[in-house]
């Protein structure tokens, strides 16, 4: 069967990007005896492994990187040509395997949650104020045998005073939605770690080793709806039907808009001929489409693709009338027109798409420096902000 599984850097996890949406409510209250099953350990397992540590090696280039800076955002700004620059480690993007912080300068390269665990550690020793944040973008899909990883996306964030903070980003063109970003402790962030490096293990068909991670992160996390969505996973590759249901219906539980748990619920029950509830749960997600403006960009893509113009041009609108203001629709309609020769409204799309993300703060992409500076002293777009006109009257 396949199933859906969640990594993190990107790390897997599907949420209403439409605030208060709410598409089931599921009747459970959870069995005491399954719940024991699952949540057996009471000390993290791995109390020598700390994603954060850096050795000597490490500091010293930090101290010789940030000297005769007293500024926090000068400091910032040599640490991160110490990260990236050519002159420095040059560190690039590898998706595969996730990597401690140590693992990672050693290694030159690793995914976003393994390069955030070095920004954040070596941010800090810097005297920096670094934490972990998600960051919502558009579902990214990646088929493993018969396991289909959706990832997210992590980055890192910090204050320079009470308006004015820091974003830091390690990724391959991603676009990025602040207005949907959520801070971590370093405790929710080193259970993402073990999710990884459980989903990672199961990847490579180690079952019962990326059980073990994946209850160590449970363990940090007893609320992550990802690590249940998971472990449901493994005991689906386990056979073990019983407490397959249990973890995905507690990863719902958790979160009620976790479409990947409840499309593996749905799989599930058409598996084990409960079809009246399988398409309990399929409605569900059909649903969610419905309301998920991302739902109707990836839509667009493919029709665009198919060179169906006027199939793709109205799911981009649809996407668009579901959220505004996200250059990443209006860049697809720019693709549109610019495929249909109509170019000077894909010139037009362009141009809002750059409007939108330079007049909101909340809303950016990923520079080449790899830090956007947001100031929140200035006023949030609105739909009235001056310099944005959007007409799409033929």
């Amino acid at each position: 069967m396949e199933n859906f599984l969640k990594k993190s850097c990107y790390f897997i996890l599907v949420a209403c990007v439409l605030k208060g949406c709410r598409f089931i409510d599921i009747d459970f209250e959870g069995d005491r005896v399954l719940l024991a099953i699952v949540m057996e350990q009471k000390v993290d397992r791995y109390p020598e492994v700390d994603p954060l540590q850096i050795n000597q090696e490490i500091r010293v280039l930090v101290d010789k990187a940030v000297q005769d800076e007293d500024e926090n955002e000068g400091r910032l700004r040599k640490l991160l040509l110490l990260l990236y620059g050519s002159d420095g480690l040059a560190l690039r993007y590898a998706p595969e395997v996730t990597h401690t912080a140590i693992e990672s300068f050693a290694a030159r390269q690793g995914n976003c949650l393994s390069v955030m665990n070095l920004f954040v550690a070596m941010a800090r020793y810097a005297g920096i104020e670094a934490n972990f944040q998600t960051v919502k973008v558009r579902p990214n899909w990646d088929r493993r045998g018969n396991l289909v990883v959706l990832s997210q996306h992590i980055n890192a964030t910090g204050r320079f005073g009470p308006h004015r903070r820091y974003v830091s980003d390690f990724t391959p063109e991603v676009s990025l939605q602040q207005f949907t970003s959520t801070t971590l402790t370093d405790v929710q962030a080193r259970s993402l770690y073990f999710t990884n490096i459980g989903v990672e293990a199961l990847i490579e068909g180690n079952s019962e080793e990326a059980l073990d991670f994946l209850k160590n992160a449970l363990f940090l996390d007893p609320d992550s709806s990802v690590a249940w969505n998971n472990i449901g996973a493994i005991y689906s590759d386990l056979g073990n039907s019983e407490l397959t249901e249990f973890s995905y219906k507690m990863s719902v539980l958790k979160d009620s808009n976790s479409m990947s748990a409840i499309g593996n619920l749905a799989k599930f029950y058409r598996k084990n001929g409960q079809l009246a509830r399988a398409k309990q749960y399929d409605r569900a997600i059909e649903r969610f489409n419905e309301t998920n403006p991302y739902f109707f960009y990836s839509q667009g893509s493919a029709a665009l693709s198919d060179d169906d113009f006027v199939l793709a041009e109205e799911l981009f609108l649809k996407a668009v009338s579901l959220m505004r203001f996200e250059p990443v629709f209006y860049q697809a309609l720019s693709r549109l027109y610019a495929a249909k020769g109509e170019n000077e409204r894909s010139t037009d799309m362009i141009l809002i798409a750059k409007n939108i993300t330079s007049q909101n703060s909340q809303v950016y992409e990923p520079s080449s420096n790899k830090m956007r500076i947001i100031d929140n002293s200035f006023s949030i777009l609105r739909d009235s902000a001056s310099g944005i006109s959007i007409d799409f009257r033929n």
